[in-house]
């Protein structure tokens, strides 16, 4: 009887009442579910987990700095005081915008207003090889499959007698200049000059090598010159070698071949170089544009359609000043988000809506101890402070006040030990087989 009173209650909206659904609760679902809070609709969110990812410090998670809960945050516990808000822990089968259903794990749900907020996913640019062998990041899972990876090629090269796999465990690629890219390579320099001397005494920190590859000519592409400039040299002056304007080819596992003749014989390459809209099955080719984003117009209605909305990576908003659509980046899908639901409710109440207009509050990124860089309008430095300023953005964003106790405390015992107890093999990654095992070997 009660799955047929919730099967009920799916497949059906309530008149006068508006159902606005939405697919993610990335940052961009979030802040629009949150400023619907005491509005006259019903908002119901849908998605594969039950938490929320705060994806700026995954790398931190990879690298063993800070421990995985402390990044996720219960969804229901965000918007526990929320009245008119549910949330259904899914998966998203398909979209039929001719019944206005969405077809999910937990049976077919109706809306009044949908709104795709699904976010990004790596992009190997239709390479299957790198697919299958490189390691990305983009969620929890991901993260740890790097941890586990790290450490347990540490380990082996500490018992390997063959020289060549020894250097091939020891050498780690990182494809991608983006922020990512970035501060995942900043990351493992530190490991290598000052965790490797504690944890592995036996290997020495000339011995690991570290390579980023970008295909643009500068790293941080789109930050300032400064922050290019000073990323590099940064990195460059702790031991990471910079290849820019290449071309990963090829990886089979063994062996990484870049497009200007470089072969690497390495067991460790993460995947940073670039994402692709996470695109529902059931839009139409005509509304997805480049990077399996969904086109949108200025107030983020899916292009084509009255009642289907996308915010945040999933969306392209395109206009004559904007051909490209704006970055993937926190910022962008908080705003949206805000905007989207103030629109909403103009456009239920027929009143004339709001374009969206992208308000750049700055960017940061982090290069390691002590060093970040800072655009922030026309303000631009680099160094210590910029270091301090990430530090306070990035543990102020943070959903739950435990997670920023938890990372703050972390931060601060990492600083003073030069070391992390958070580089844990809680389940084995098979570099053969690309898989986890959840039994430690």
């Amino acid at each position: 009887m009660s799955r047929n009173i919730l099967t009920m209650d799916l497949n059906q909206t309530t008149p006068g009442k508006p159902r606005i659904l939405i697919i993610g609760g990335g940052f961009a679902g979030l802040n629009l579910a949150k400023k619907l809070d005491g509005k006259d609709v019903e908002v119901m969110m849908l998605d594969r987990h039950n938490y929320h990812t705060f994806q700026p410090l995954l790398y931190q998670v990879a690298m063993g700095e800070i421990e995985a809960d402390a990044i996720g945050f219960p969804i229901r516990r965000i918007f526990k005081g929320q009245k008119n808000f549910t949330f259904h822990l899914c998966e998203v089968q398909k979209i039929d915008s001719a019944t206005n259903t969405v077809a999910t794990s937990v049976g077919d749900i109706k809306y009044d207003y949908l709104v795709i907020a699904t976010g990004s996913n790596t992009n190997f640019f239709g390479n299957d090889q790198i697919e299958k062998y490189t390691m990305p990041m983009k969620n929890i899972p991901e993260a740890l499959n790097i941890r586990s990876l790290i450490i347990q090629n540490l380990e082996k090269a500490t018992v390997t007698s063959d020289p060549v796999e020894h250097d091939a465990l020891l050498t780690f690629v990182v494809v991608g200049g983006g922020p990512t890219g970035v501060e995942l390579s900043g990351a493992l320099a530190d490991t290598r000059n000052h965790v490797l001397r504690q944890d592995f005494p036996s290997i020495k920190s000339d011995q690991v090598k570290i390579y980023l590859a970008e295909g643009k000519p500068q790293l941080l592409a789109a930050m300032s010159d400064q922050a290019q400039q000073a990323a590099k040299k940064f990195l460059t002056d702790r031991g990471v070698t910079v290849f820019n304007s290449v071309h990963v080819k090829s990886y089979d596992g063994e062996a990484l071949t870049i497009d200007n003749g470089d072969v690497i014989k390495t067991r460790n390459v993460f995947w940073a170089a670039g994402v692709r809209g996470e695109l529902p099955e059931g839009m139409p080719k005509e509304a997805v544009g480049k990077g399996s984003r969904l086109q949108t117009d200025e107030i983020n209605r899916v292009k084509g359609f009255q009642n289907i909305f996308a915010i945040g990576d999933i969306s392209q908003v395109v206009t004559d000043k904007n051909p490209e659509g704006y970055p993937g980046v926190a910022q962008v899908a908080i705003q949206q988000g805000r905007q989207l639901a103030a629109n909403l409710i103009r456009i239920i109440g027929n009143q004339p809506t709001v374009p969206f207009k992208y308000n750049d509050k700055g960017t940061l990124a982090t290069l390691g101890r002590n060093h970040a860089v800072a655009d922030l309008g026309k303000l631009k430095f680099q160094g210590f402070v910029a270091w301090v300023l990430w530090l306070f953005v990035h543990l102020l964003s943070l959903a739950g006040f435990t997670n920023k106790l938890i990372v703050f405390v972390s931060w601060a015992t990492n600083y003073i030990n030069k070391n992390s107890d958070n580089r844990l093999v809680v389940r084995y990654f098979d570099t053969k087989t690309m898989m986890t095992d959840p039994i430690a070997r």
